[in-house]
């Protein structure tokens, strides 16, 4: 038992999530950030012109409510066994539902949350550093974007190497500084800019099927642009925790912050972009402003390191669970070239197929619906309900409900649209062209 017991205190000493608890609260607020304002903020004026602005701005207010709900249930529960603490999202899952069970409900859901962004940021920074190429350099040669994803995944193959959540804190710092410079651009540009002639704000598409696969897909839109729960409990576990002082007291100071800048991100880029350009308005707001182009080409750079720290940071507890089941199941040696094959293949696959299905719009929409929607609206309030079994028609139980009800809508309808989209832009797409 005691050889057992070192084995696994040296496995937990290695591996990425475990390793280092010496977080301050501000990781916290900054890891957030990085986490949950991705490349999602730039599609929010483009959601709003499919959903008009009563919807729009309803379901944009809701989102904020509702998830900044869940992460506080989520954030509440790491700790909720005494002397016991739930470091990854699945950990909670099997407590709530079973060992197995738990398992089966929480890792597909995750791994598809976290292997998607990390595709869709794939190809996120791939565009901005081509977008950045082009007004730079408006008389060089073309170069295919396929390239341009390979440049970004350069980067990755030397950071993904940094071993755990508090090495990357200075990647995830200047990404969430970056997040806040260029929606601010992106806004103030737009602002800038004025009312365009002849602005509309009624639906685009022509056919009332049309319009309401446009308002399917904008739901998946805004549902990814509110991710950060998948890596919320990973976050936790980098804070120090004794029964006099839980993590959860320094973790929520963290989230709080985080959700202020959210709302100075998301609130002004969606309501701002949309008001100046109507329907008009490309999937990215940061390609509809071509002028001035050094503004923009800068907006394009910061989102290329935002996105950088931001696939860091969804990377992490995908590694820990590789590196969990090769050394915890197949009895992998923990060594440093297991950790070099593992992260390197990883990289790899993301940019395989991040340069093959380089659909930006219809990507969000479909992962957003498919999988943000359980993992951030409504997995927290099943858990909550199966652990804490509150009163019925108490308050707690309505709120779980609402929020319960509103994630399915959610999951079920916004991948309907994504994927017609996806099936749309395919229709005249070649591969690696």
């Amino acid at each position: 038992v005691e050889e057992k017991r070192a084995r696994e205190k040296e496995i937990d000493a290695w591996l990425p999530i475990t390793s280092s608890r010496n977080a301050k609260w501000w990781y916290s607020a900054f890891h957030n950030v990085t986490a949950m304002v991705g490349a999602g903020v730039l599609s929010l004026p483009y959601a709003m012109a499919q959903l008009g602005w009563g919807p729009g701005v309803v379901i944009l207010i809701l989102s904020w409510i509702i998830t900044l709900y869940t992460l506080w249930q989520m954030v509440e529960m790491h700790e909720m066994v005494p002397g016991k603490r739930f470091d990854r999202y699945h950990e909670l899952g099997q407590h709530a539902f079973g060992e197995k069970l738990g398992l089966y409900i929480v890792v597909p859901q995750q791994l598809i949350v976290e292997v998607g962004v990390c595709i869709v940021y794939m190809v996120t920074g791939g565009k901005s550093l081509k977008k950045f190429h082009d007004l730079v350099c408006k008389d060089c040669k073309s170069i295919k974007l396929t390239y341009f994803i390979m440049i970004f995944a350069s980067v990755h193959f030397v950071l993904s190497h940094l071993p755990n959540f508090n090495s990357i804190s200075g990647v995830s710092l200047a990404a969430a500084v970056m997040s806040l410079s260029y929606s601010t651009i992106a806004w103030s540009a737009s602002a800038a800019k004025g009312v365009k002639e002849n602005v509309e704000y009624g639906y685009k598409a022509k056919s009332t099927a049309g319009t309401v696969f446009n308002f399917f897909s904008a739901l998946g839109e805004v549902a990814f642009a509110y991710a950060g729960h998948n890596v919320v409990l990973e976050i936790q576990a980098t804070i120090p925790s004794t029964p006099e002082k839980p993590s959860k007291g320094p973790m929520w100071k963290g989230v709080v912050v985080a959700y202020i800048v959210v709302a100075l991100c998301y609130f002004p880029v969606a309501l701002v972009g949309y008001w100046m350009f109507g329907n008009s308005v490309e999937d990215n707001i940061l390609e509809t402003l071509e002028k001035p182009a050094w503004l923009i080409a800068t907006a394009n750079m910061f989102v290329v390191i935002h996105v950088i720290g931001s696939y860091q940071i969804y990377a992490m507890p995908v590694f820990d669970m590789m590196e969990t089941v090769l050394v915890k199941k197949m009895n992998f040696r923990p060594s440093w070239y297991l950790r070099f094959v593992v992260r390197n293949f990883y990289v790899a696959a993301t940019m395989f197929v991040g340069m093959t299905f380089p659909f930006f719009g219809g990507l969000l929409a479909f992962f957003g619906g498919f999988a943000f929607a359980p993992t951030t609206y409504f997995l927290p309030c099943v858990m909550w309900l199966a652990i804490y079994k509150p009163r019925r028609y108490s308050l707690s139980w309505w709120t779980n409900w609402i929020c319960i009800v509103f994630g399915v809508c959610l999951m079920v309808l916004s991948p309907i649209g994504g994927l017609r989209t996806i099936i749309i832009q395919a229709k005249d797409y070649k591969f690696y062209s």
